[in-house]
């Protein structure tokens, strides 16, 4: 089980600094709510792309989920379209940045 407090305060933000280029071609700002856990904004427009604590209120796609179903898609990633389908991952705005939300996790392989 991941610790996701570990992960978006430092794994991501490692990543993001790592792969600025790889980060801004994803594009996009992602506020996450992950209930249980705490809220992210993933900004990867700005230079260089950042991760930080916290809420915005610009954020192009907003992204609300449970803990447990986020460790769900972190072990399974193909699992974000059924969490969708079963209204476990809401998502609100634009929904091809949601989709591209692998792409942003897998940053820190």
């Amino acid at each position: 089980m991941a610790d996701i407090r570990q992960l978006f305060n430092v794994e991501v933000p490692a990543a993001l600094s790592a792969k600025p280029d790889e980060a801004r071609a994803i594009g996009g700002k992602y506020q996450l709510n992950i209930t249980g856990a705490g809220n992210w904004t993933i900004d990867l427009v700005s230079n260089p792309p950042t991760a930080t604590e916290g809420e915005v209120a610009d954020a192009g796609v907003t992204i609300t989920v449970a803990e447990a179903d986020f460790q769900t898609l972190l072990s399974d990633p193909g699992a974000g379209m059924k969490l969708f389908f079963a209204g476990k991952l809401k998502v609100k705005g634009n929904q091809m940045l949601a989709m591209n939300l692998q792409k942003l996790l897998k940053l820190r392989s």
